[in-house]
């Protein structure tokens, strides 16, 4: 895959507070920066084959996409691929437990290939970006700093 861009931050949460809060898609709007809008198309608890839709804004542009859970180990681990979007990606989500607190790591891949593939390195600067502020968002929401 043309993209391959991680982030990692500790919160001073558990893996379950900290994992049951981010792979909830009704969260979504409050830590995840670029997303407008998101709602599942399936029916709860999030499982393999829960489908989310999200509308997000992405370096200026607005960007639909539906993923799909394709990996997951509670409390550990969430890994997501589209199914609809303007370029294939994945997205995993970890929760690794470190004494009372927690390391979160957000894992996205992928991106366009062909010509706007050559757009890769610039994308991946802003998907750092974003994923970096995403994490600082969820450790405020979750800490209450």
């Amino acid at each position: 895959m043309a993209l391959d861009v991680s982030a990692t931050l500790r919160i001073e949460r558990t893996a379950d507070d900290v994992a049951d809060y981010a792979t909830n898609p009704a969260h979504d709007t409050v830590w995840i920066g670029g997303i407008k809008q998101a709602r599942m198309l399936t029916d709860p608890p999030v499982r393999i084959g829960t489908q989310v839709e999200r509308v997000a804004h992405f370096m200026g542009r607005r960007v639909e996409y539906v993923l799909e859970v394709v990996g997951l180990d509670a409390g550990r681990r969430l890994e997501m691929a589209s199914v609809k979007a303007p370029f294939p990606m994945r997205v995993t989500y970890g929760f690794e437990l470190d004494r009372e607190a927690t390391i979160v790591s957000i894992r996205v891949q992928g991106g366009p290939d062909g010509l706007m593939g050559l757009l890769s390195p610039v994308m991946a600067m802003g998907v750092r970006r974003n994923i970096s502020g995403d994490l600082r968002r969820l450790k405020r929401v979750l800490e209450g700093v």
